[in-house]
């Protein structure tokens, strides 16, 4: 049986769907939503619905104690308190869909593995979140390949912390969120801790599984990714260097510089090699979209979402070297573990 457990810290906006998703399913024995320091209407709408899912249990994560990254010490508490064989940490914007939980139980039997996570389906909104959110997502999938991550014979490690399912045994076994208590990457950190331990991880897209929207406001999604990007593409100042090679369209960018000056002496060549490779760099875009299931028609954001990616992962590098990341309200140090 599994134990859902949700940190939710100022979640007034999703923590209601969430929570009712997880009532709809097959097997969850018993949701644990830990509220960490809500200051809006998190905790009454929680108390509302414990009042009507018998199965909700609400618990207060209490004071943050130095060295935790907040969420960590939330899922450590909920785990702690759960008795399931298995347990499903989800984040409190994220929604399941019918039969998700069932899903992964049979993902996790037919492919032997110990953690079982899911990328969730997008959902975006504003400008902001379609020009950033699938531009990063592509990105990610260039460092992070579910054939790669799935294969026991590769080092490779990688899981969502908006769906990452874990037995109980297993998560204890590796320490829990405590060994990792001030990673602020932490789900990609507990897959190598299990990963490491030589048990398997099944890593997949979550269409039709989990859908989840990030972040409501511009302000909340820089925050999120900026406190995170540089660790994802590498931890290190080469690997940055080279993912701002790799996407910014500098050749692009070039070529249609040079283009217009020759055009305006009456030599298109290089102005139409531009536009080739402009051509290129979308239909490659596409190419990556359609991988991750993301809908073809945000290849028309392409451009400023190279552009803004690129800020926003020279704004994460900038945060590790000044030594700590902003979220939620609270202020985490940053460095090499």
């Amino acid at each position: 049986m599994i134990s859902a457990i949700v940190p939710a810290r100022n979640e007034e906006a999703s923590i209601a769907q969430a929570v009712e998703s997880l009532q709809a399913q097959d097997g969850v024995r018993e949701i644990i939503v830990v509220n960490d320091g809500s200051t809006d209407g998190t905790g009454a709408i929680l108390a509302d619905l414990a009042m009507c899912i018998p199965r909700l249990r609400v618990l207060d994560a209490g004071v943050l104690p130095a060295g935790w990254i907040g969420k960590n010490y939330a899922v450590t508490i909920g785990a702690q308190d759960a008795s399931g064989d298995w347990l499903l940490f989800l984040d409190a914007d994220t929604e399941l869909e019918p039969g998700a939980t069932q899903r992964a139980l049979s993902d996790a039997r037919e492919f032997s593995a110990a953690l079982v996570s899911y990328s969730p389906e997008q959902e975006m909104k504003t400008l902001g979140e379609k020009i950033l959110i699938p531009f990063v997502f592509a990105r990610l999938a260039e460092h992070f390949s579910y054939e790669r991550v799935n294969d026991p014979r590769m080092p490779d490690a990688a899981a969502n912390g908006q769906f990452l399912m874990i037995r109980r045994d297993v998560y204890f076994l590796v320490g829990g969120h405590g060994t990792i208590r001030s990673r602020v990457l932490e789900d990609v950190a507990l897959a190598r801790l299990v990963k490491g331990s030589g048990y398997n991880i099944h890593f997949a897209p979550g269409l039709g599984i989990a859908r989840t929207r990030m972040y409501r406001s511009f302000r909340a999604m820089w925050q999120g990714w900026t406190k995170n990007l540089y660790e994802l593409v590498g931890g290190n100042f080469v690997s940055v260097a080279r993912e701002l090679i790799e996407t910014l369209p500098w050749l692009e960018a070039a070529l249609l510089v040079a283009g217009v000056l020759e055009a305006r002496r009456g030599h298109w060549l290089v102005l139409v090699a531009a536009g080739f490779v402009g051509i290129a760099n979308h239909i490659r875009y596409a190419r990556a979209l359609r991988r991750n299931r993301l809908p073809a028609s945000l290849i028309q954001y392409y451009l400023p979402g190279s552009c803004v990616y690129a800020a926003a992962l020279i704004a994460s590098c900038w945060k590790e070297v000044r030594g700590s990341v902003a979220w939620k309200g609270r202020r985490y140090p940053v460095g090499t573990p």
